[in-house]
């Protein structure tokens, strides 16, 4: 049971089972049917090997957090990590402070309601390529991945991504998953964000404004900046 704002519901169901590290290519689900507003049965690919006790949960998944029920540490063990290129892309700072304006141009549900997360998906020169949007911050990331998973090249090998809110641990975590080489948010990072980011070789920036950007991990990708 995951708390989700309806639309792209297959891009979250595959986005979801790849960061949860149950499959790890598109081609691992046989089938998705969704067979009422509020549920669906995923058949997995027979050469899939899927242990259900693996991925007990404790209580509900609220917006589809990596972390949230999860009864052990070794459960976040069990994903699957694209590394990143070291050192590869290179963008320019004025590259990642257009990013925010294109961002929100395109946040129909946001201009709705004032209440809705976004994840965007943009290539070395600034433009944006994907946009999925929900209630839940790592829905909205799962939606871009199992979008890109199902209907483009995979994983993001020279992309960059851009979140509406904070950078939580387990974002940090899905963006591992897909091999993000910069992952950048218009609000903070959590200490874990940071030391995960560090350890999988990813850029991180946050407090990402039109005039500013602060660079925590590997900033040999962004060149020129001058804020830390």
């Amino acid at each position: 049971i995951t708390m989700r704002t309806p639309g792209a519901d297959e891009a979250l169901i595959c986005g979801y089972l790849f960061t949860e590290g149950i499959i790890q290519r598109a081609g691992d689900i046989a089938s998705i049917k969704l067979i009422s507003p509020t549920e669906a049965l995923v058949t997995l690919a027979a050469e899939v090997d899927f242990r259900p006790d693996n991925y007990h949960r404790f209580g509900y998944t609220n917006s589809s957090c990596g972390l949230c029920g999860k009864t052990d540490l070794e459960q976040l063990q069990r994903t699957f990590f694209h590394f990143p290129i070291p050192g590869t892309p290179v963008v320019a700072p004025s590259v990642l402070t257009q990013m925010p304006a294109a961002l929100a141009q395109k946040q129909q549900l946001f201009d709705r309601t004032g209440g809705i997360h976004a994840a965007a998906l943009f290539n070395t020169s600034g433009e944006l390529l994907s946009l999925q949007e929900d209630v839940g911050r790592h829905n909205a990331l799962d939606k871009l991945i199992g979008s890109s998973m199902l209907q483009s090249p995979f994983p993001w090998r020279d992309k960059l991504v851009l979140l509406s809110g904070r950078i939580s641990f387990e974002l940090v975590q899905k963006a591992a998953c897909a091999g993000t080489p910069l992952l950048a948010a218009i609000g903070a990072p959590s200490s874990l964000a940071i030391q995960l980011a560090e350890e999988t070789g990813m850029t991180l920036v946050g407090f990402l404004r039109e005039d500013r950007l602060n660079v925590y991990t590997y900033p040999e990708r962004v060149v020129g900046h001058s804020t830390m």
